[in-house]
């Protein structure tokens, strides 16, 4: 029981200060949360990050929350989903409070725009380190498709401004169709 109480600490506080100190959305807070529960401690595996990631972005809400909730499922089932999820909403819940209270201080103060645009510098830097390392994981596969179909959701982002939502779907429907196919494979090569 007290083992059990002590993860769900765990959970609550590691989700509660991610989200607590880290300014820039969901793609600064995945690879915090990698360092976390993969690297620290050791509760989930990398492809399973990995995997985490691609449902939190490809699902509707807040990838933080989102990637939370499966983090949380994964390790303890629906309450540690459920102690994910209050331990990364509360932080923004109060920052964004006390802003709106306080807005109009905030907007013309020379000081809190120096130190956005210091956060926005930070944050590319961490989403820069995000595409590295999850691109690397990919690469590392030593397949082609996950390269392939990786390639061509840059260039159809970045060159022919393909919309996102339609670069998730079809990236979800070959990765879709690559694993029936696999599976497919495994099957006869069994019997």
């Amino acid at each position: 029981m007290a083992q059990t109480r002590n993860k769900y600490l765990t959970l609550f506080l590691s989700t509660l200060q991610l989200s607590a100190f880290t300014f820039g959305g969901g793609f600064v807070i995945i690879p915090l949360m990698r360092k976390k529960f993969v690297e620290k401690l050791h509760w989930i595996d990398e492809q399973e990050m990995m995997d985490f990631a691609a449902i939190a972005q490809s699902s509707p809400g807040a990838i933080a929350v989102n990637a939370s909730i499966l983090v949380g499922y994964r390790i303890a089932g629906v309450p540690g989903a459920l102690v994910t999820v209050a331990g990364t909403v509360l932080p923004p819940l109060v920052i964004l409070s006390v802003i709106s209270f306080f807005y109009a201080a905030f907007r013309s103060n020379p000081i809190v725009s120096m130190a956005m645009a210091g956060m926005s510098a930070g944050v590319a830097a961490v989403i820069c380190d995000v595409v590295y390392t999850m691109g690397l994981s990919v690469i590392r596969q030593k397949r082609v498709l996950p390269v392939a179909v990786m390639a061509a959701a840059f260039a159809a982002a970045c060159f022919f401004d393909v919309n996102v939502v339609v670069i998730i779907l079809v990236c979800g429907a070959v990765g879709a169709w690559d694993t029936w196919r696999r599976a497919g494979q495994g099957k006869e090569q069994k019997k």
